[in-house]
């Protein structure tokens, strides 16, 4: 008898991809070896290669595709349109062999039965039998069908699944790769359907997308249908999850961020491919929730973690959550292909710009290199043509289709879609930088002008006005000699440690909060402590950006405990002190609400900053809000790798008080582990380091501050002055070695976080042969610096 036509996914395995493809074998593999896991998988079966490939031998199909596409030129876009389209209709138009046939409809019958009633839904996805090996993304490249009612139905959307793998984007991806057109066949999945219509669904990775940072897992959420997130049709909510504190059982969401969600997928009440599925507005008070819990978020990275373990590699994972009985399901799981085969290990690239211009829009960065080009705007797939190579392809959102096409552009610009969608995929993929979800790239980047697109400043993509200057920079690490000295790093961005964390260090020796308080809160503490009185319109401005969190207050404290975190999690177990808030009062006042608060100073840097600030009856409140978040790192999550430090203690009395406060918020010097570090700033603090140090676990110098005090040169003034400025003076440096010889006498950390050893490798230098224990360094300065000094010292 003839083999079988159809295959319950419990009775396939990981082996069985050349007869179901990668797709259907992973989802027979985590059905038949995970459900024990707790990992939930919608059952179904698959359609073999041999049904696709006996269909095609059926009426003499495969003959004609053969000869139509042997004289096909793939560049000619126009012409592979035709030809793909007309491949397509003659597939559809075939009908299915009587055996093939026959399996198909005892397959429905035994599911039907199995679901106790006829109505049931099923999703009709294809799955290539080269699809989502390792070193090739089919992403997408094939049809799913959603909703799907009927056997009539499922039958046509299966003709329809074979007919994809002949869209032109297929078509000209398997040339592009090498495959010959008749060595991939087709299976075809049927998924009982998961109701995601009336709840959410996504895509989740088991490494970060964009630095390839393997200690977390990237998960995105949206309304609806998860196809919205995969296509790239609305902007969903991010998550990060820190893998080893997940594994510790505590709560392990690192940051969130929340998408538009604009728009969902959701049934009709058609069954049939093509018509199944309508997109509707998001509710505006749903648009300002998150779609997921937090609760759901670490069931998530749970299974992630379950599926990674069992495959042995970085998964790409699509998911989601039935709205009826508001379970989490996986729905496909592939292999990550573009940053986990990456040989990463010896040389870094990295692109740095050198002058900036006007900011024209900005989005989600894909990957972190630098573009540039002419502004190529595409309505829709007929106008690909006009893309040349090196342009930038600005557009409301790719298409699968439109793979061909994009492979010839310097950069892509899109107004919608996240970092999980089909345009950020294919950008990976080809290696081009590409910045999603803009909202108003087509509207502000006109047809013709020249723009920068830049990927290597963070989570956030920025198109500049002109062709900027732009340096690439290639670190071979494998050659870095042992340096004299720790080199730690000053990082202030949370959106780029994944990707310092990659550079060699021994932690980081500076993180400032206020880089977090300025770009990912923006409004003043005050204003969120006193919300309740505050005037309506400002009232309005700041519930837009708090959405999504419990309170105001809650809004201030997740959100720096989010940065923190996310610095402590790059780079655990290594060390990372974070100074509390050094804002000036003018920085303070340019936040949201900032004006009601502060007092106007002539000369801020020398002002109300710092410890002052702390321990005044006006501020300590805020300040502890600031203790709350990094005590809910350390005892909370367990990121005990973070250290406290603080800025700008002008006395004793002080010192003293600012322990007491953090003591009473929890933040006791010694307990846990904790260590305080006291930023050694001014010359108070070099003439009474021995009085200080009784209250410090250690000094972390301040060498700006140290300089404009010590010479009373205004850091910032410029003028006529400004060359006095110099770190290297000798008044400075004796400053700086009565701190070191007080902390290395008392045998506490003695370590510099200023800016004078980045800029100057001689002072760097001076630092060690002093005795200094750590030197940190802007992140760019690092391997130049650790080069210089391995070279100068290492005898």
């Amino acid at each position: 008898m003839a083999e079988n036509y159809v295959i319950w996914f419990e009775k396939l395995r990981m082996t069985d991809v050349e007869q179901v493809g990668g797709k259907n074998a992973s989802l027979g593999e985590m059905i038949s070896q995970l459900a024990g896991s707790g990992v939930r998988v919608p059952g179904g079966f698959a359609t073999t290669a041999q049904a696709y490939r006996d269909f095609l031998q059926h009426n003499g199909l495969a003959d004609k595709i053969s000869a139509a596409l042997a004289k096909l030129d793939i560049d000619d876009v126009s012409e592979l349109a035709r030809i793909g389209k007309e491949i397509r209709q003659w597939i559809i138009d075939t009908p299915f062999p009587a055996k093939l046939d026959a399996d198909i409809k005892e397959a429905w019958d035994q599911m039907v039965a199995d679901a106790g009633g006829a109505d049931i839904s099923v999703a009709v996805r294809s799955s290539a039998t080269a699809e989502d090996l390792p070193d090739a993304s089919f992403a997408g490249q094939q049809e799913t069908f959603l909703n799907i009612r009927g056997l009539d139905n499922v039958k046509d959307a299966m003709k329809h699944v074979f007919a994809s793998l002949y869209n032109d984007r297929a078509i000209s991806y398997r040339v592009h790769k090498g495959f010959e057109h008749d060595v991939v066949a087709l299976s075809a999945g049927v998924q009982r359907m998961v109701r995601s219509d009336c709840g959410a669904a996504g895509v989740m990775f088991t490494i970060d997308t964009e630095s390839g940072f393997d200690d977390v897992v990237f998960i995105t959420a949206s309304y609806g249908l998860g196809e919205t997130v995969v296509q790239g049709a609305v902007n969903p909510d991010e998550f990060y999850v820190h893998k080893p504190t997940l594994k510790a059982g505590r709560p392990a969401v690192l940051r969130k961020t929340m998408g538009s969600k604009l728009i969902k997928m959701e049934f009709t009440d058609a069954s049939q491919a093509g018509r199944s599925v309508k997109t509707v507005d998001v509710s505006p008070a749903e648009r300002q929730q998150f779609s997921i819990s937090d609760a759901e978020v670490a069931e998530l990275a749970e299974y992630a973690l379950i599926i990674e373990k069992h495959y042995g590699r970085p998964m790409d994972i699509e998911w989601g959550r039935d709205g009826h009985d508001g379970k989490l399901y996986i729905l496909q799981a592939r292999p990550e292909t573009v940053k986990s085969q990456e040989d990463r290990k010896d040389t870094l690239r990295r692109y740095r710009l050198n002058s900036r211009s006007q900011v024209l829009c900005e989005g989600r960065a894909i990957g972190q290199k630098i573009g540039q080009g002419v502004v190529r705007t595409i309505k829709d797939a007929s106008e690909m043509d006009r893309v040349k190579p090196g342009d930038v392809l600005v557009t409301d959102m790719t298409d699968p289709d439109w793979e061909p096409v994009m492979k010839r552009a310097a950069a892509i610009v899109t107004n919608r879609g996240g970092r999980t969608c089909h345009a950020a995929i294919i950008a990976r993929e080809l290696g081009i930088p590409a910045v999603v979800g803009c909202g108003d790239a087509t509207q502000v980047l006109s047809e013709g002008m020249q723009v920068t697109v830049s990927c290597a400043e963070g989570d956030t993509g920025n198109i500049y006005d002109g062709l900027l200057d732009v340096e690439v920079i290639d670190l071979e690490l494998d050659k870095m000699p042992k340096a004299p000295v720790k080199i730690m790093m000053n990082v202030g961005n949370p959106e780029l440690a994944f990707d310092f964390a990659q550079l060699p260090n021994e932690g980081v020796g500076l993180a400032r909060m206020e880089f977090v308080i300025n770009r990912q809160i923006g409004i003043h503490p005050k204003a969120l402590l006193e919300f309740d009185k505050l005037p309506a319109d400002l009232k309005a401005t700041i519930s837009d950006r708090i959405a999504g969190y419990a309170s105001p207050v809650d809004f201030y404290v997740d959100k720096i405990a989010e940065g923190v975190s996310t610095l402590a999690a790059a780079f655990y177990p290594k060390k990372v002190i974070v100074r509390m808030s050094d804002f000036k009062s003018n920085e303070y006042a340019n936040l949201i609400g900032g004006q009601l608060y502060e007092p106007h100073e002539e000369n801020p840097m020398i002002g109300f900053r710092g410890a002052a600030r702390y321990v005044a009856e006006s501020f300590r409140d805020c300040f502890e809000l600031e203790c709350r978040a990094i005590k809910k790192v350390r005892d909370v999550m367990g990121l005990t790798n973070v250290e406290v430090m603080i800025p700008f203690v002008r006395t004793l009395s002080e010192a003293e008080q600012v322990v007491e406060i953090l003591a009473a918020n929890g933040l006791k010097r010694g307990e846990n582990g904790l260590r305080l570090i006291m930023m050694c700033e001014l010359p108070t603090n070099a003439v009474l380091a021995d009085k200080f140090l009784q209250h410090f676990d250690g000094f972390s110098i301040g060498s700006n501050d140290m300089t404009q005090l010590t010479l009373g040169v205004d850091r910032d003034s410029g003028g006529p002055i400004a060359s006095t400025f110099d770190e290297r003076n000798e008044a400075v440096k004796v400053m700086l070695h009565m701190a070191i010889q007080a902390c290395r006498k008392q045998g506490k950390y003695i370590g510099i976080c200023g800016q004078g050893p980045s800029d100057h490798p001689d002072f760097a230098k001076w630092l060690v042969e002093e005795g200094i224990e750590t030197v940190s360094l802007n992140p760019d300065t690092v391997v130049e610096t650790w080069l210089y000094l391995a070279r100068e010292l290492n005898s």
